[in-house]
């Protein structure tokens, strides 16, 4: 798709959502197919943010850490990334552009702001899908009943990479159905084990949700429900990804800002009914907090629904990651290929191709299979490489959301009024304010040092490579000025405003 605003023929018939993406600024010669439905776009940010694979990931180290209170920081961030969910569903509504956060953040401040931006996320999902990918090992060894070592989990890491990218090359029809089927067994499944668990296997009434059991290093508990509450930050992001895939969406100026705010509230449902019922089924919370019981989900699991019940479950764990997987490659590929029609990446002249018969970027999805198997596979030559790189996925991500938040509130002070189908109205200023308060202090807690026995580079990991990458991408901003080589808008949401203030004092 070309950054050039060309009308389309005059005898082709087009439709509102077309007419609008010209009216941004791209013309009709490479077009997405919108063959994705509503419940298709939530089910792409449900299976991104999917509640399973986060809280059975996380699960026993939150609870180690802060007791069975680690539950509400699900209610909390929740609160906060719901802000941040208004603050997008009211940018998408005004530029339904694919690649989501960083043609936003170009549109709302500028070419320079918006390369920073979309590097940060694209660096973060690449090596997002690279961690997921890596801890579905442990989970599929489990299911198989093998005891994997680190190379049948990277073989592992790069069949489901595989796989996942085999479901996006089949294009925007086959990637929404079978990201339906995603949510509709991690949904399902979750519910099902939840109510069973609460049934038949409940050990506690609900005061244990106030009773920290001694956590806390030595009587500071916030820090401890603070450093727990990551389960809650890792989990409450996949709902931007409803806005990466605009242009597959019919009318998105109103379908992706309910999908998002509905990722929110089904995701964070599902990820708090998981964690209650898996914390009321708990035998032993003293054993889990000495680590006694490095595994609790396992604990809990078995001794409910036996070995088999087990991995059933599992089973459905197994789909959980293989659609979080795929959800992430189908937003890194636009947000590639986004970056890429706009000359803004190395080999943009190839990341920018299109396949007219499955309407799908394939070099952009390829990069982002092919990226993250290296990195999977850069664990094979340092033990601790993996765990170094990962340090920067989710808060890549979160400072790719506040990047976007700021730029709002920046063009919002500086008269910009959204025109969208959505909008916030009179509570547009206060929940751009409080979406950003929320994400510092959401980036603050994960890049908080905690292990003060480890060698300092390890205790500042998270800050270290979030600085290396953002670095990184600020030399390349000033050596190759990848900014310069496209003309498609840029910072046109306060000049557009301007431009109508004047025709109406005109007028």
């Amino acid at each position: 798709m070309s950054a050039q605003a060309t009308p389309p023929s005059s005898l082709q018939p087009v439709d509102e959502d077309a007419e609008q993406l010209a009216r941004l600024g791209y013309t009709y010669d490479k077009q997405f197919k919108r063959e994705m439905s509503f419940w298709g776009n939530v089910s792409l940010g449900f299976t991104y943010l999917s509640p399973v694979v986060g809280v059975y990931t996380l699960f026993a180290t939150s609870l180690g850490l802060a007791g069975p209170p680690m539950l509400w920081s699900f209610l909390i961030v929740g609160v906060g990334q719901l802000l941040v969910a208004l603050v997008f569903g009211e940018i998408v509504s005004n530029y339904p552009v694919s690649g989501g956060i960083y043609p936003w953040a170009r549109r709302l401040w500028g070419r320079k702001w918006g390369w920073m931006t979309g590097w940060a996320y694209l660096t973060a999902l690449l090596v997002t899908i690279a961690s997921v990918a890596y801890g579905a090992g442990a989970f599929l060894g489990a299911l198989i009943g093998l005891e994997m070592s680190p190379d049948s989990i990277i073989l592992c890491a790069l069949g489901l990479i595989a796989v996942a990218a085999a479901v996006n090359f089949a294009g925007t029809k086959v990637l929404s159905a079978v990201a339906m089927l995603g949510l509709i067994a991690e949904l399902g499944g979750a519910l099902v084990v939840g109510v069973l668990l609460l049934l038949t296997a409940r050990q506690h009434d609900l005061s244990v949700l106030f009773q920290h059991f001694g956590t806390g290093d030595g009587g500071n508990y916030f820090a401890a429900f603070a450093a727990a509450g990551l389960i809650g930050i890792f989990q409450y992001y996949g709902f931007e990804a409803c806005g990466d895939v605009a242009e597959e969406v019919p009318n998105p100026g109103r379908t992706i800002p309910r999908a998002m705010r509905l990722t929110i509230y089904i995701g964070g449902f599902a990820a708090m009914f998981v964690c209650l019922s898996l914390i009321l089924a708990v035998p032993d919370f003293a054993a889990v907090i000495s680590g006694q019981d490095p595994d609790p989900v396992a604990s809990v699991l078995t001794g409910a629904f036996g070995v088999a019940g087990y991995k059933l479950v599992l089973a459905v764990v197994m789909i959980s990651f293989v659609s979080c997987v795929m959800s992430l490659q189908a937003a890194a590929s636009r947000l590639s290929y986004s970056l890429a029609r706009d000359k803004m990446l190395p080999g943009s002249t190839w990341l920018a191709r299109f396949d007219e018969k499955r309407h799908v970027p394939p070099v952009s999805l390829a990069v982002a299979a092919i990226v993250p198997a290296a990195v999977v596979l850069v664990s094979r030559l340092q033990e601790n490489a993996l765990i170094y790189i990962v340090s920067f996925a989710a808060m890549g991500i979160y400072i790719g959301f506040q990047m976007v938040v700021l730029a709002a509130l920046r063009a919002r002070l500086k008269g910009w009024q959204p025109a969208g189908r959505y909008r916030l109205g009179v509570w547009g200023l206060p929940v751009t304010v409080g979406a950003l308060v929320w994400g510092i202090l959401g980036i603050t807690n994960m890049a908080w040092p905690r292990t003060p026995e480890s060698p300092w580079y390890e205790n500042y990991m998270v800050l270290l490579s979030s600085i290396v990458v953002l670095g990184i991408g600020l030399l390349y901003m000033v050596w190759k000025k990848p900014y310069i080589h496209s003309d498609a808008p840029a910072a046109d949401a306060i000049l557009s405003q301007s431009s109508a203030l004047r025709a109406d004092s005109v007028r």
